[in-house]
């Protein structure tokens, strides 16, 4: 057994490693070269396994040889990760008629007729795959209701309960190896991001009674709270059990150390307790790694069965690694590495506690992480309303619109139905950190007589409480249980961390004085992207820009852009005081201008009203000012090059604010990015502008201030013609949205109807707004970059779509010489986090 690389007996030099054997088996091969109390143990290799399942049996009798003479045995799975699962484990294997009899004079025969009992059901149910519920007649223990459920596995399989401890082993062995074979079970692990082909190992190991004369029983222990990761004694421990029976809730199930509230094992039995925590801490020190041991106390004697790594929640995640850098246990590079990237996005908003119960109502994607509860409103008034009463709203609305940006920041969550990944609602709520649902699809969402449907045929209406879960997209009905963000001084270390090791830049999408606070809070390395119309939809400039949509003349506008200036420069001001010498890049402005205009015809009164206009004139020009494919029409640049006054002001704004903040803090030196680009000439013709504004600036305020001029590269023409466009740029900025979009051929806001059909046939990998596409939209950035740079050698790149803070999007940026991603200010720490983890990989190999 030995020598046998597919059947090796556990010893310190035996040849199992964790890719043919499972983590368990390689735990267990670590344990004993501690020299810790673990009992013999075989274990299966995955090949093995393989062959089992395919019904050609390893030496059996050599495996039950191995083991002394009337030994019990149990079996348990070992997959290559813990988290994959496996089948059940069985205990008990070996015993029979025979040894019950024998057992039942030295243990007693209440514990004998336990052990043997529960195999015998153990392997009808899980072996023989005969139905539980033949054990429902078997009544109280002992020897009555052992001998009732042997007679109800006979009646079942008309034979005998199989007597040979080796006829039994094989049986549980070639029922676990199908098992994990099976439909279902592979279905499972590969959700859980098992590859399809993953392996199965089996270790088989000698029992530890846990009942029996004297202090028997079975428990857990672990140094640390798996809720907080901070050092605490934690687990059970339960006389007369074997297994993990005082993990199943047994009100007799007793403390660990010791505890007013009742008895503990400290107490009980203080020497095997000391040495269980001995043990435990070796185990922590040596695997490097917080444990849970699971032990067995025979006759006062302490064995080790097996350690795990400790469940951990977000915030304990963050903490252990952080402690055992801090110990030099492991290093800080090695704390990077453990911490999953989604977990910082889980610290850093409220989620429903995993502990509460969930009344789903709907579900949608879940574009927005974080959690938040409020009553129902379907408007942004009435979400700014509610938000001035001081009652928390959840706004419901078809599709969100530039216009619902007050109500969404009134709201606590927003709900969708309708929208992707990368729809209105999706990427302001990401920017703010809003939790948001959208393409809640599976709803009725009857927004006349405000109320929405669930698909069990609830009706909630306005004002009734729901839960919006942003991280996992369900809707809960009334008020779900909470867990408050944690962002601690252990989430700031491991992020300095990360900082010093990452080595591709990470800004923030910012359009807010609050998010520009934000990013810096989180250390972002700038502002990479800022969306100037949001600025615009505030009630006092709201109507300003309405009045500029209706001017007749260029004069016309400039006159009205006039009162918009100053708040274009205050907002400007705030933005490069808050990030104090970072770059801030500053898109200028990019929708079609019909979204500035009331689409009902309530609203178009009020503007008829409020712009003195006849109704009729008003109409008229909403209907003018319709496009087909507003998404493709008159907006971006091409708005810029036909109606120049828009961009002029921001130019001015921009150069203002430059010198106003420079005045008493850092120099600033503004980004300036020209939106949806796709020929050399629209660059010349908005650079001509900007630059004249910029010396017109310099003349009147006398004063001295550098800028860089740069295009958003959203079409795939500009990829193609980067080369074209390069040398009168700065930088190159991807913006992955828009470029997925127009080279799919599919609408970001609406691809969510039908997306995860796509993902789950196969036709998509993944929802490519929400993971880059590498194949074709990678080879568009790619190109664009390789063209950019062959033209202009030293010219930034980087992309500032909501790819910029998916952790694979960033290693491919990262592999095509990228030098910044720019993501929702939320995203900052995840970013930085998968980009250290990046450099770490790359530095060894």
């Amino acid at each position: 057994m030995q020598n046998d690389p597919h059947t090796t007996l556990v010893t310190p030099t035996a040849p199992i490693a964790n890719n043919t054997h499972g983590g368990r088996a390689k735990c267990l091969q670590r344990l004993v070269r501690l020299d810790l109390p673990v009992p013999r143990t075989i274990a299966l290799s995955f090949d093995a396994v393989q062959q089992i399942a395919r019904g050609q049996m390893p030496d059996v009798q050599g495996v039950v040889d191995q083991f002394p003479k009337g030994a019990l045995l149990c079996v348990r799975p070992s997959s290559q990760d813990p988290d994959w699962g496996g089948p059940g484990a069985v205990l008990n294997i070996g015993i029979n008629d025979a040894l019950f009899e024998s057992y039942a004079g030295t243990i007693g025969e209440g514990p004998a007729a336990a052990l043997y009992s529960r195999f015998v059901q153990s392997y009808a149910v899980n072996v023989a795959r005969l139905d539980p519920d033949m054990f429902d007649d078997v009544n109280g223990d002992g020897r009555a209701a052992l001998m009732a459920s042997l007679r109800a596995y006979e009646a079942e399989t008309e034979e005998r309960f199989p007597q040979d401890p080796a006829t039994q082993l094989a049986a549980v062995l070639r029922s676990m190896a199908r098992a994990w074979n099976g439909t279902s079970a592979r279905l499972l692990r590969q959700a859980k991001g098992a590859p399809a082909d993953a392996g199965l190992g089996l270790v088989v190991q000698e029992m530890a009674f846990g009942v029996g004369q004297g202090q028997c029983g079975s428990g857990v222990l672990q140094l640390v709270d798996s809720d907080t990761g901070l050092p605490q004694i934690t687990g059970r421990y339960l006389s007369q059990s074997q297994g993990r029976d005082a993990l199943e809730g047994d009100a007799a199930a007793m403390y660990l150390t010791r505890d007013p509230r009742g008895p503990s094992l400290e107490e009980l039995v203080p020497d095997a307790f000391a040495e269980l925590k001995e043990h435990a801490a070796l185990m922590r020190k040596r695997l490097r790694a917080e444990m849970q041991v699971e032990f067995v106390i025979d006759q006062g004697k302490l064995h080790i069965l097996d350690g795990v790594k400790v469940a951990r929640s977000s915030r304990a995640a963050v903490r252990i690694a952080v402690a055992l850098a801090d110990e030099g246990i492991i290093s800080r590079e090695e704390a990077l590495m453990r911490v999953q990237p989604r977990t910082l996005s889980e610290l850093l908003h409220r989620q429903v506690d995993p502990s509460a119960k969930r009344d789903v109502i709907g579900r949608g994607i879940a574009a927005s992480p974080g959690a938040a509860t409020g009553r129902i409103v379907f408007s942004a008034s009435d979400a700014q309303a509610s938000a001035a009463r001081g009652e928390p709203c959840i706004l419901v609305r078809r599709e969100t619109s530039p216009e619902d940006i007050r109500g969404m920041h009134a709201a606590a969550a927003v709900l969708t139905e309708r929208g992707g990944i990368t729809s209105h609602a999706a990427v302001i709520g990401r920017g703010m950190g809003l939790p948001c649902v959208v393409g809640a699809s599976n709803m009725r969402f009857i927004v006349t007589q405000r109320q929405i449907i669930a698909p069990d045929g609830r009706v909630f209406v306005e004002g009734d409480q729901i839960t919006v879960d942003g991280s996992t997209g369900q809707v809960l009905a009334g008020a779900a249980k909470m867990q408050e963000a944690a962002l601690d001084d252990t989430f700031t270390r491991l992020m300095g961390w990360a900082e010093d090791v990452a080595d591709i830049g990470i800004r923030a999408n910012a359009d807010t004085p609050a998010d520009a606070q934000t990013a810096r809070n989180f250390n972002a390395h700038g502002i990479g992207l800022c969306r100037t119309e949001h600025m615009f939809f505030e009630p006092g400039r709201l109507t300003v820009m309405r009045e500029m949509i209706f001017a007749e003349s260029g004069e016309d506008r400039r006159a009205v852009l006039e009162r918009l200036l100053p708040m274009q420069r205050d907002d400007f001001t705030q933005l490069f005081r808050i990030m104090q010498g970072q770059p801030v890049c500053i898109r200028l402005f990019d929708p079609p201008l019909h979204e500035f205009l009331p689409s009902d015809k309530a609203g178009q009164r009020e503007l008829a009203e409020a712009l003195g206009l006849q109704m009729s004139d008003v109409t008229r020009r909403v209907a003018a000012m319709t496009e087909y494919n507003p998404m493709l029409g008159l907006r971006g640049v091409r708005l810029g090059v036909t109606v120049p006054e828009i961009y002029e002001m921001q130019a001015r704004a921009i150069f203002e604010a430059t010198i106003e903040a420079s005045r008493d803090g850092e120099p600033v030196v503004p980004e300036i990015m020209i939106p949806l680009v796709s020929a050399r000439r629209e660059v010349e013709l908005v650079k001509a502008s900007v630059d004249a504004v910029a010396a017109a600036v310099r003349s009147e305020r006398d004063a001295s201030f550098t800028y860089r001029l740069g295009v958003m590269v959203e079409t795939p023409r500009a990829c193609l013609r980067a080369d074209d466009i390069a040398p009168h740029c700065a930088f190159l900025s991807f913006g992955t949205n828009d470029l997925t979009q127009m080279t799919y051929g599919l609408s970001r806001d609406d691809a969510g109807r039908f997306m995860s059909n796509y993902v789950q046939q196969g036709v998509y990998p993944e929802d490519p707004f929400h993971v880059l596409d590498t194949d074709g939209v990678g080879e568009l950035l790619q190109l664009g970059a390789a063209r950019g740079r062959k033209a202009q050698p030293g010219i930034t790149l980087s992309i500032c779509g909501e790819h910029g803070g998916n952790p694979e999007s960033i290693a491919f940026c990262r592999e095509s010489g990228f030098d910044y991603v720019s993501c929702s200010p939320f995203r900052v720490p995840v970013a930085r986090l998968a980009a250290a983890q990046l450099a770490i990989a790359h530095k060894i190999g």
